[in-house]
């Protein structure tokens, strides 16, 4: 079958038009357009109806066609891409098209792909494969367990990888402070760099060598790094038939036992159109929403909680379950000097440009904004391939949160780094205030009407790439843009340009065994002593409170924080014996997941919940057992000491 990529983990079936040589005239609507829901995982600049001839564009000429089964099909010059496969028994009816059967398999290969079992059995079933989801694999795996994971997008890693998000992490990252698998995570991005890159000698030399010399992070990388070293890791369980691995899935529903165990998952093929469903003796949610929780009826919490439920000094007084952080979609630029790569002006551009958020101070689409940490509107630097010297670059997030110069502040790669000639510009990668969008929430609303707001937030990241070519004032003097700004969806590995998934900060969160607030970590509530100690922790982590801009019209909440602890109870929903929390679903609040949802800290959390799935088949202990008796609590915290994991912090101070 051809696949041609579409956002957000979509594929789509090709067709084409009987004389190929020629591109449709005129956009097709199918007969029955009856109801509004138009599947919109589909190319960004197709939703915002970005049509253009030339290579520049960040998709190809297209038109969208609606159909009444729900789902939408894309005219790209001759080929159509159906979404989803219901609408081919439409299409054939057309007189004009038809079902290109070759381009899909060879018969014996189609026949295979018909015989395809339809139900599985595992030890541990991982949903997600975002940083929680693959630790979270590998715990389970490097304990002798058969473990089925499954990822709705062609890339394993979620914010690493499929989000573009560089890591996000604390100080001491290079000494103490994360597990030892994230560590080997780290190291084998840097060896891979030393083994597949035109690096200079002295670039190849340097022990903490930053690839991007980006000032959010000492490991600052391009995301299909990040991957063949995730891939690389799962290899050797994929060959010897630990681990079972499908991407573009999604699931769909859960099957439940009387006493409330989850017995199986249901999930849809994005790419085939088919169901399948996996067994399991225990299942780890490490999806980006948190989506087993009410496919379990699992109690969950969002957005804010009150502060007479909590007693968080930064939380309002009444609970507001609407109101969640900003989703951003990323993306890539470079600048290449006397080329015009702008894009063509979205849709909803003078929408954006004219938006003017009330705490902002300024509007969206621009170079002003608040300073996370002091409110301040402040003026943000923005200069394409500033020369400066990668080795000189201090990443400290102690000093500075470091996005004053937009350029340099999640810079992926710096050309500096590279052979001259490697690289004809830095790579930038887009994670601004700027793109922050935070009209509408995206938690527990309707597919479709998910899809409009992430089309919107889509739209929001075009918006601003095209204002950065046209309209942004040059610091040289020059007038206004800088049209050599090209978008790399190559880095990002889509066609359309922009990352592969939106950036999820903040998902459903189960009501779990322990939940930790404000006042556990907060440095100016803790001081001297610390964050809380947990009696049963399974990691530790570091990041200030970073709350971006929220659905309910609130600015940023940035708060100092102590080196905390993750405790086991906040991995374990009250309700369910064999269902694990291993991502940004722990039982967190609205504001201490700001400091939670990080790359290590959530490598950290999928990590310890598929060592303790692993414990519990090995010991036939429930996970409520082993947290809340402390002698069986001791035997875990030995499995864990055994496999890499930091339980608690040397003595260092917050920031």
């Amino acid at each position: 079958m051809l696949l041609i990529d579409t956002p957000w983990g979509d594929r789509g079936r090709v067709a084409e038009t009987r004389d190929s040589a020629k591109p449709p005239a005129q956009r097709v609507t199918l007969s029955d357009t009856g109801g509004d829901h138009v599947h919109s995982r589909m190319t960004h600049a197709t939703r915002h109806g970005e049509c253009r001839e030339d290579a520049k564009s960040p998709a190809a000429p297209l038109m969208l066609a609606k159909g009444s089964c729900g789902g939408a099909f894309l005219l790209i010059h001759s080929t159509i891409i159906l979404l989803p496969a219901p609408l081919q028994d439409e299409l054939s009816r057309m007189g004009d098209l038809q079902i290109n059967e070759t381009s899909t398999a060879a018969s014996w290969q189609r026949a295979h792909l018909n015989s395809r079992p339809r139900t599985f059995s595992t030890d541990i079933l991982v949903v997600g494969g975002g940083l929680g989801g693959v630790a979270a694999a590998l715990g389970g795996l490097r304990r002798g367990r058969r473990v089925f994971l499954t990822e709705e997008y062609e890339w394993l890693g979620g914010q690493l990888t499929s989000q573009a998000v560089p890591p996000d992490e604390h100080c001491w990252v290079e000494q103490f402070g994360v597990t030892r698998s994230y560590r080997s995570l780290r190291d084998g991005i840097r060896q891979y760099y030393r083994d597949n890159y035109p690096l200079t000698e002295e670039a190849r030399r340097r022990p903490q060598f930053n690839p991007g010399a980006g000032h959010v992070s000492k490991l600052c990388h391009e995301p299909r790094v990040a991957v063949a070293v995730i891939d690389a890791m799962l290899m050797p369980y994929i060959g010897n038939g630990q681990l079972v691995i499908k991407k573009h899935t999604k699931p769909v529903s859960c099957q439940m036992d009387e006493q409330q165990v989850v017995r199986a998952v249901e999930f849809r093929r994005l790419d085939f159109g088919e169901n399948f469903t996996v067994d399991a003796k225990f299942v780890i949610d490490a999806t980006e929403l948190g989506d087993l929780l009410p496919m379990t009826n699992t109690p969950y919490v969002t957005g804010f909680e009150s502060q007479k439920d909590t007693g968080e000094p930064s939380a309002p007084e009444e609970a507001q379950p609407q109101n969640s952080q900003a989703v951003s979609i990323c993306f890539a630029v470079d600048h290449i000097d006397g080329e015009d790569n702008t894009i063509p002006k979205p849709p909803q551009y003078d929408y954006w440009r004219k938006y003017h958020p009330a705490f902002w101070g300024a509007p969206l689409l621009g170079l002003k904004a608040p300073h996370p940490r002091t409110l301040k509107i402040v003026e943000r630097e923005f200069t394409p391939n500033p020369n400066d010297d990668p080795a000189l670059v201090d990443a400290d997030q102690r000093k500075s949160g470091g996005d004053m110069n937009l350029w340099t502040f999640r810079r992926i790669a710096a050309r500096d780094n590279f052979r001259p000639g490697a690289y004809q510009s830095d790579v930038c990668l887009v994670n601004w205030p700027m793109i922050d969008y935070f009209e509408k929430p995206i938690i527990d609303v309707p597919e479709h009407e998910l899809e409009v707001r992430l089309s919107a937030a889509a739209s929001l990241s075009y918006s601003m790439l095209y204002y950065l070519q046209t309209d942004c004032p040059r610091a040289d003097g020059k007038g206004k843009g800088y049209p050599g700004l090209r978008l790399r969806g190559d880095i990002t590995g889509t066609e359309h340009g922009l990352a592969m998934a939106p950036y999820i900060r903040e998902s459903r969160r189960i009501k779990a065994v322990t939940t930790i607030v404000e006042q556990h970590l907060s440095l100016e509530v803790r001081g001297d002593k610390g964050a809380v100690h947990y009696p049963d922790s399974v990691g530790v982590g570091m990041y200030r409170i970073d709350l971006h801009p929220s659905t309910g019209g609130d600015n940023y909440i940035d708060v100092a924080c102590c080196p905390f602890e993750i405790p086991l109870g906040a991995l374990i929903p009250l309700e369910r014996s064999n269902l694990l929390a291993g991502c940004k679903n722990i039982g967190t609040t609205h504001i201490t997941n700001g400091c939670y949802r990080l790359h290590p800290v959530e490598w950290n959390i999928g990590e310890a919940a598929g060592l303790l799935a692993a414990h519990c088949l090995e010991t036939g202990l429930s996970p409520h057992e082993v947290q809340g008796k402390e002698k069986l609590f001791e035997k875990f915290h030995k499995v864990l000491l055994q496999e890499g994991i930091e339980t608690a912090w040397p003595d260092v101070s917050g920031y």
